[in-house]
């Protein structure tokens, strides 16, 4: 799995005109799931993004977690965060997990995350043209492979 991480003050999710997800301050992950993907996988990158000291302290110091500040959450699908490109112009998405395997990992990261927060969690729709709002505070984007977890 791979997840661009991104602190937000706010973001939401719009599929044909009608907004589905929204949130304010919290972070908005896009997720990338390959054939390969676990359930180890999922617990470990869920417990990473819950606990990733991105949030400010009150000296201003980024050492808070978005446990800590019980800020949202908002989970984006995104094949393309595993495209190819390699040869041509033409990115190749060969290495993203097809919905039949994709669907239901994505689906257990959700409930994965909102047991680790214990809260809701806001998604956007698999495989739906999404338009993605955000404001990205700081900015900060973090990137999380769970290939690369040593």
């Amino acid at each position: 799995m791979k997840a661009v991480i991104q602190r937000v003050t706010k973001a939401s999710v719009t599929i044909e005109g009608q907004q589905v997800a929204k949130i304010n301050s919290g972070l908005l992950v896009l997720l990338g799931i390959v054939n390969d993907d676990t359930q180890d996988d999922i617990k470990w990158l869920s417990n990473k993004i819950t606990n990733l000291r991105v949030f400010s302290d009150d000296n201003g110091v980024m050492n808070k977690a978005l446990l800590q500040t019980q800020g949202d959450a908002i989970v984006v699908s995104q094949f393309t965060l595993h495209a190819s490109t390699k040869k041509g112009h033409r990115p190749s998405y060969i290495h993203a997990a097809k919905p039949e395997i994709a669907i239901p990992l994505y689906k257990a990261f959700v409930k994965q995350l909102e047991i680790d927060l214990d809260k809701k969690v806001q998604t956007g729709q698999f495989g739906a043209d999404m338009k993605v709002e955000l404001c990205n505070d700081g900015p900060v984007t973090i990137i999380i492979d769970t290939k690369d977890k040593t």
